[in-house]
């Protein structure tokens, strides 16, 4: 059994990435093995908590995989480690909009039965602090909010005010930061900057977290708090691996960074080996490719350099072989992304825009595809400032209410929507089974171009 302390924060702002990806470096510093999550669905938080924890950072979303496997999904992740330290999303309570609080921080915190750790930016606070505190303590009696840390703190004057307010609501304080730029990491329109493109830079800021939480925040203390928790059962996917080991190209590299840890897993259940190919560097699929994954992330920051690498695009469009894609994935398989010539597996071209698309849906598969059967039913979540036209292909990829979305047919899948592969491990070993069955008559393969609609 691991245990567990979540870092949450009253709004989006307060500086909790910060604090928790310092806080998981940091105890790793001390020799603490630390298993790192993230609640909701973000793909760009994980990412620096990979490097500061030194292991896979990974999601706990119950709007994605359900509240039944959050614990066994919280197990697999940790296992090894002594400590977890998991990251909020957004505001304590803030969760699926119009679902009282669902897939909030302060949900996963109770179904992990994990005390919360509040960072507050105190800039602007006073003694009034403490009302917001108040608040925060009272409003769902079930969270178990132990402390605070307090971020942002200008002064030593300062930092006595707002210990005396949290005494007089009767919250420890576990650290005081004081202010500090060298931590800081370059944002964009979807939040930061992912760890894999911040390069050295990336690492710097995590060692100057590191820094500034060993020097405010009191560790042992923390370690204390964290002795608590539940047990719960490893979370064990039935999953058949096919023979063959037939090879699956998973895209990297900076412009490919958003996947979920269980997903590259699932797949090498499957029987699958992984290959990595990074679109902007490599200029081949891996040998003896059988299926392309092709995740999120950024691909309009490297349009540019992702067209310049043509000989990478012919050989994706030319595979013959089955390919997920999603979001950034999908945007690489269409004919041009603001005008740069992409793979032209997709009967459509991409162009960014100012509008971001943003939140959770219920979808279904309308129809028989490589990835899921006919009727198949998930929540997912989309989250771009692209747009696509035209919107889908004579087989959507989905609907949902008043919406469809995304190319599907007997090779390709994509979407801008993205799911968690936990919450339906059938429809990974259906993709590999697919890829194997592909694998097996190479000979005969064509051009996915010719299947991007069903």
């Amino acid at each position: 059994m691991t245990s567990a302390v979540v870092i949450a924060a009253p709004s989006s702002g307060s500086g909790k990435t910060v604090v928790a990806t310092g806080l998981m470096a940091a105890l790793r510093r001390a020799g603490h093995g630390v298993a790192p999550f993230k609640v909701g669905p973000d793909y760009i938080d994980p990412g620096y908590h990979t490097l500061a924890a030194g292991r896979p950072g990974r999601n706990l979303d119950p709007v994605l995989v359900g509240e039944h496997l959050v614990g066994p999904l919280f197990a697999h992740g940790s296992a090894g480690a002594d400590l977890a330290v998991v990251e909020g999303v957004m505001g304590l309570f803030d969760g699926k909009v119009g679902a009282d609080g669902f897939g909030s921080t302060a949900h996963v915190a109770g179904l992990l039965g994990a005390p919360v750790v509040l960072v507050v930016d105190t800039r602007g606070h006073s003694s009034s602090i403490a009302a917001l505190l108040h608040g925060f303590r009272t409003w769902r009696p079930g969270v178990r909010l132990a402390g605070v840390i307090l971020n942002q703190v200008g002064s030593d004057r300062h930092e006595a005010v707002l210990r005396d307010a949290c005494e007089d609501v009767g919250l420890d304080v576990y650290g005081v930061l004081r202010r500090n730029a060298a931590v800081e990491v370059p944002s964009r329109h979807l939040g930061l900057v992912t760890a894999a493109e911040h390069g050295p830079a990336a690492v710097r800021a995590v060692d100057a977290m590191a820094d500034l939480v060993s020097g405010g925040v009191d560790l042992a203390a923390i370690v204390r708090l964290a002795q608590s928790g539940r047990e719960f059962p490893l979370w064990e996917p039935e999953i058949t691996p096919v023979s063959g080991s037939p090879v699956v190209a998973v895209a990297g590299g900076p412009a490919f960074t958003f996947g979920y840890a269980e997903h590259v897993e699932l797949i090498g259940a499957a029987g699958a080996e992984v290959a990595v190919v990074d679109p902007l560097r490599d200029t081949a699929l891996p040998d003896g490719t059988a299926g392309i994954v092709l995740p999120g992330g950024f691909p309009e920051q490297y349009a540019a350099e992702l067209s310049a690498n043509t000989a990478l695009r012919t050989a994706v469009a030319a595979a013959g072989v089955p390919v997920h894609a999603e979001c950034a994935g999908m945007l690489y398989l269409t004919r041009s992304l603001d005008g740069h010539p992409m793979c032209g597996v997709l009967p459509a071209d991409a162009t960014m825009t100012t509008r971001l698309t943003l939140g959770y849906r219920d979808v279904v598969a309308p129809h028989d595809s490589v990835l899921h059967p006919a009727g198949t039913r998930l929540t997912g979540h989309e989250f771009h400032r692209t747009t696509v036209t035209p919107a889908h292909g004579d087989g959507p990829a989905w609907r949902w209410r008043g919406g469809a979305d995304g190319f599907a047919g007997p090779l390709v899948h994509a979407s801008y929507v993205h799911t968690h592969p936990a919450a339906s491990p059938a429809s990974v070993a259906r993709f590999v089974s697919r890829c194997a069955n592909r694998s097996s008559s190479a000979a005969n393969a064509t051009p996915i171009a010719t299947h991007n609609t069903a």
